[in-house]
Formats: structure tokens, C-alpha cells, sequence
């Protein structure tokens, strides 16, 4: 919970010196991939610009994302579940409260088992949310 803690700080405190923290927080906006990963987007380029976003993804159970890379880092915190996360081919089990990143080149994916996962992400630079966004299914 500390590094949910830490990133939620780094990423809030731009509000804080912008003045906007007593403004309505941002609502979430969701996106659903072909294979029924979502992503809930919280802040985003709309709501604090493109050096950083945060959301939160749900990967259901069994799934596998498929080798892919960022143009961005990547870091995962691990809220529920199990997340196979393999980086250049080394993989590495996450579970609750446990991190991983990415940076770019390399290549990563995303594994789940019969549990699934739940995990907050963060891009920094943020743009990379909007990329992925773009290819996904936007939820009503």
C-alpha cells in the first residue's frame, strides 16, 4: 500500500502546485481491449496534460497480452490477483502489493492466470494511456 501511497503523491502534487486540488476530481473514463482487459482512466493529458497518467486495469482471468512495447515507462502496482509480467523474456510473478515497470525498448507482456488482475498503472510521459486508448473500445 506505501507504493500506492508514493505514486499517488508524485502524481497529485502537480494539482496541489496548480492550485487544483479542491476541484471535482476527474471523472474515470473506461476502455475495454478485443481480449477484455479494461482500463479506467483517471488522469489523463485532458485533466493534468501529457507528462503522466494514471488508471487502473482489470485483466481477466487466463488472459495473455501478447508480446508489445511502450513508448513510455510503465509501472504496475498489483491490487488483487496474479500478473505473470515478462520484460525482454525474463518474467517475473507479481501478486498483491508487489511493483514492475518497463521502459522503452523493451518488450513486455502481461499474463494471468485463473485469478486475473487488478493493477494501477502509470505512463510517464502520459500520452502513452491516449495510444493505447485509441485501439481499444471505449465503455459507455
Amino acid at each position: 500500500m506505501l507504493a500506492v501511497a508514493l505514486l499517488m503523491t508524485a502524481v497529485s502534487a502537480p494539482l496541489t502546485a496548480q492550485g487544483r486540488a479542491n476541484d471535482t476530481p476527474p471523472a474515470a473514463t473506461t476502455y475495454r481491449s478485443p481480449g477484455g482487459t479494461t482500463l479506467r482512466l483517471f488522469l489523463d493529458s485532458a485533466n493534468v496534460g501529457p507528462d503522466v497518467s494514471l488508471g487502473e486495469m482489470t485483466f481477466p482471468p487466463n488472459s495473455d497480452s501478447g508480446d508489445h512495447k511502450h513508448g513510455a515507462i510503465e509501472m504496475f502496482y498489483v491490487i488483487s490477483g496474479d500478473l505473470e509480467h515478462v520484460v525482454n523474456g525474463k518474467s517475473q510473478h507479481l501478486t498483491a502489493g508487489m511493483v514492475g515497470y518497463v521502459k522503452p525498448p523493451d518488450t513486455i507482456r502481461h499474463k494471468t492466470g485463473p485469478a486475473g488482475a487488478k493493477v494501477v498503472v502509470v505512463w510517464v510521459p502520459g500520452v502513452e494511456a491516449q495510444k493505447i486508448a485509441v485501439r481499444w473500445t471505449r465503455e459507455p
